[in-house]
């Protein structure tokens, strides 16, 4: 739902990784590609063409150590000052907290799925 709406507005989209780590059945080649992502990521950063980059789930690339902490930070602060910077992902690193303008933690209260309603198209994919 998130691409089609992208598409549909002219927004860039790059999908990279290989999805969810507990599906992996190649740790090794889902970091490799947690770090290529990182590598895309880093390029658009330091372009300064954009004025708004969003890294899905990027926190978890640096949990598991496919990409240092400390090089995301340094190029966080080094970016263009028209770049605003939208970090995803549970357990952001303290250094990333740290530096960030605004940190939010989401936290279910109640879910439809606990009352046996499925995932919708268009709504939660």
């Amino acid at each position: 739902g998130e691409r089609k709406l992208a598409d549909h507005l002219g927004i860039e989209w790059h999908t990279l990784g290989d999805g969810f780590t507990w599906e992996s059945t190649d740790l090794d080649e889902t970091a490799a590609k947690g770090r290529h992502a990182w590598d895309v990521a880093h390029e658009k950063l330091c372009s300064g063409d954009y004025d708004l980059l969003i890294f899905d789930e990027i926190t978890y690339a640096m949990k598991y150590g496919w990409v240092p902490v400390d090089e995301v930070v340094e190029a966080l602060k080094a970016r263009h000052q028209r770049t605003n910077v939208v970090l995803t992902g549970r357990d952001a690193p303290d250094a990333i907290v740290e530096i960030a303008d605004t940190v939010t933690e989401m936290r279910m209260i109640k879910h439809a799925y606990e009352r046996g309603i499925t995932a919708r198209k268009g709504i939660e994919y």
